[in-house]
C-alpha cells in the first residue's frame, strides 16, 4: 500500500509542478479594444462615435449580432451603413471594431445555394460549405494579368450569337424599359451553359420576392441550379444589403475564375444597385450631384466591372464574364447611369419596347445594340453565313417606314424588305429554348443563301425547324468544323445547302407561271 501511495504522490507532485512552471511562465497579452457608442439611428446607416481607430470600409459590430460598414470616417463621428434590421438599435448602444472588412464565402460548396450577400442561407439547406473567405471589395486584375477575349460564350439566342456576339471575358451590358425581356435574356443565357462547362453566378438586387422566386424556379426546374450560384438582395432589404450584393457576387465569381474556370455573372440589376447607393449617400449628407446621385457614382460601377476579365495562361486561364442589367425610362439611353455603364463596357444589347409590342422576342434592336469584344471571339463559320446579316436587317428596317407610307417600290426595294421579313421571322425565338451552333449556323446559311426567300413569312417557322431537325444528318466532320474556328469551304457550304435544300422546298412557294401576251 505504501508503495502504490507513493507513486501516486509523485505523480501529483509533478502534475503540479508542471502547473506552476505553465503559471510562471504564462504572461497576458493586453490588446486595446475599441468600443464606441451609437448616436443616432435612421433607416439603413447609423451614426457612431467613441471608435478613433477604425478604418475605412471596416467592420463594426452592433448588438444583435448586427454588422455595418464604416462609410464616413470624420474626426468625431462615423457613418456606419447597416448590413441588417435596425429596429432594435437604440442610441446610446454599444459598437465594437471587429478588425476586418466584410467578407463572404467562396468555394465549391456555394454551387447550387442561394444566399443572400453576407453568405448567410436562403434556401432551408442547412449552413453554406465554403473553402475561405474573401473580401466583397477586391482590386481588379491589372493589365499585364488580361489576355484578349478569344473564345465565345454561347447564349443559345440567335439573335445574340449571330449579330452581337459575347465572348468570355466580355462585359455586355443589356438595357431596355421595364418589361421587355431583359432578365430573360440572362436566364436563357445561363440555361444554355449546361453542357458548356460554364459556372454562372446570378446577383438579384432589390428585385421583388415574387420575381426572384420565379427566377430560382425556373433555374431549378431546368436544371441550371447544378452549376449556378444565386445571390440574393430583396427589395426590401436594408440598402446597405443590395450595395456590396454585385460585389460580394463578384468575388465568389473570382474564386472559381483564379481557379482556371469560365464563369458567367449577371448583376440583375445595377439601376437599383445605383438607387441603393444614392439613398445611403444622401443619408450620410454626402453632397449630391446630378439626379441626387452622389460624386462617385461611376466608381462605384466601374471598379465593379473592371473585375470581369480573361486572365493569362500563367494565371490558370480562367474568365469571368458579366451581363450587367440595366433599366431605361421612356426608351431615354442617355440617362445618367445607362451612359455611364454604356461607357464602362465592351457593348450593349438594347432591347424595344416597340418590338416587344409586335410580339417580336426577344426584342433585341440590331440597330441600337453593338459587340466591341465578340466579333473577334466568334466562330468562323459565323462571320461566313451572318457577315451581311446586320447590314440586310438594317436597311430593312429603315425601308419598312418608308412602306408603311404606301409609296410605290421598286423591285430591289420589295426584295431588300421580302428578305428583311425573312431575318427578323428566323430572328424570333421563344423563351427557354436555346439554339445549337450547328442549328444556327445551317439556319443562318439558308436564310442567307436565298432558300428562304420563296418561303412565305407565314411558314418560316415551320421552315425552320425542319432545317433544324435535318441537322444531324450532315456529316460528323463538317458539324465538328461549325463549332471551330476553321472556316467554312465551299465544299462543306454546298453539302450542307443540298441537305437542307431537300428539307425546305415541301414547303416553298411555286415561281407565278409565265403568262403570254399583254398582262
Amino acid at each position: 500500500m505504501s508503495d502504490s501511495s507513493d507513486s501516486l504522490l509523485s505523480v501529483f507532485d509533478r502534475a503540479f509542478a508542471g502547473i506552476d512552471r505553465a503559471r510562471n511562465a504564462f504572461t497576458p497579452q493586453l490588446k486595446p479594444h475599441e468600443v464606441g457608442a451609437v448616436t443616432s439611428v435612421s433607416m439603413g446607416i447609423a451614426k457612431v462615435s467613441g471608435l478613433p481607430g477604425v478604418g475605412f470600409e471596416e467592420l463594426v459590430k452592433f448588438p444583435g449580432d448586427l454588422y455595418g460598414i464604416a462609410f464616413n470616417v470624420d474626426p468625431n463621428e462615423v457613418g456606419v451603413v447597416l448590413l441588417g434590421d435596425c429596429e432594435h438599435l437604440h442610441a446610446g448602444d454599444e459598437v465594437e471594431r471587429t478588425g476586418r472588412v466584410t467578407d463572404v464565402p467562396v468555394g465549391d460548396g456555394l454551387i447550387g445555394r442561394v444566399i443572400d450577400p453576407s453568405g448567410r442561407p436562403l434556401d432551408d439547406k442547412g449552413p453554406v460549405a465554403f473553402s475561405q473567405r474573401l473580401p466583397v471589395e477586391r482590386a481588379a486584375p491589372p493589365i499585364m494579368n488580361r489576355a484578349p477575349v478569344t473564345v465565345p460564350l454561347q447564349t443559345g439566342l440567335v439573335v445574340v450569337d449571330a449579330l452581337i456576339p459575347i465572348g468570355r471575358g466580355q462585359r455586355e451590358l443589356i438595357l431596355g424599359d421595364r418589361q421587355t425581356g431583359k432578365s430573360a435574356i440572362a436566364i436563357d443565357t445561363i440555361l444554355n451553359q449546361h453542357d458548356q462547362n460554364v459556372l454562372c453566378v446570378y446577383c438579384a438586387i432589390g428585385q421583388r420576392a415574387s420575381a426572384v422566386a420565379k427566377a430560382i424556379a425556373t433555374l431549378r426546374e431546368r436544371g441550371a441550379m447544378d452549376y449556378t450560384v444565386v445571390v440574393v438582395a430583396e427589395g426590401n432589404d436594408p440598402p446597405g444589403l443590395n450595395y456590396i450584393a454585385p460585389y460580394a457576387a463578384t468575388s465568389i465569381a473570382e474564386h472559381f475564375m483564379e481557379q482556371g474556370r469560365d464563369v458567367l455573372i449577371v448583376y440583375d440589376d445595377l439601376t437599383q444597385h445605383a438607387r441603393s447607393y444614392r439613398e445611403l449617400s444622401l443619408l450620410l449628407r454626402r453632397p449630391p450631384g446630378r439626379e441626387a446621385f452622389p460624386g462617385d457614382i461611376f466608381y462605384i460601377h466601374s471598379r465593379l466591372l473592371e473585375r470581369s476579365t480573361h486572365l493569362i495562361d500563367d494565371l490558370h486561364g480562367g474568365s469571368l464574364t458579366a451581363l450587367p442589367i440595366v433599366e431605361t425610362e421612356a426608351q431615354n439611353i442617355s440617362a445618367y447611369i445607362p451612359t455611364n455603364l454604356v461607357s464602362i463596357t465592351d457593348g450593349q444589347i438594347y432591347l424595344s419596347p416597340a418590338m416587344f409590342e409586335m410580339g417580336i422576342l426577344p426584342a433585341v434592336d440590331v440597330g441600337k445594340s453593338v459587340s466591341r469584344v465578340g466579333g473577334n471571339a466568334q466562330f468562323a463559320a459565323y462571320r461566313s453565313v451572318a457577315g451581311s446579316l446586320k447590314l440586310a436587317y438594317a436597311q430593312f428596317t429603315e425601308l419598312e417606314s418608308f412602306a408603311k407610307f404606301g409609296t410605290r417600290l421598286d423591285e430591289n426595294t420589295r426584295k431588300t424588305i421580302d428578305h428583311g421579313q425573312r431575318i427578323r421571322a428566323c430572328l424570333k425565338q421563344p423563351q427557354f429554348a436555346p439554339v445549337s451552333v450547328a442549328e444556327q449556323i445551317v439556319v443562318l446559311l439558308a436564310l442567307t443563301d436565298g432558300v428562304m426567300d420563296s418561303v412565305p413569312v407565314s411558314k418560316i417557322h415551320d421552315v425552320e425547324l425542319a432545317i433544324r431537325k435535318v441537322t444531324e444528318e450532315i456529316p460528323v466532320e463538317i458539324r465538328q468544323r461549325l463549332s471551330s474556328n476553321d472556316k467554312l469551304s465551299d465544299e462543306d457550304r454546298a453539302a450542307i445547302l443540298k441537305i437542307i435544300a431537300a428539307a425546305a422546298k415541301p414547303l416553298q412557294q411555286e415561281p407565278p407561271p409565265a403568262t403570254k401576251g399583254k398582262p
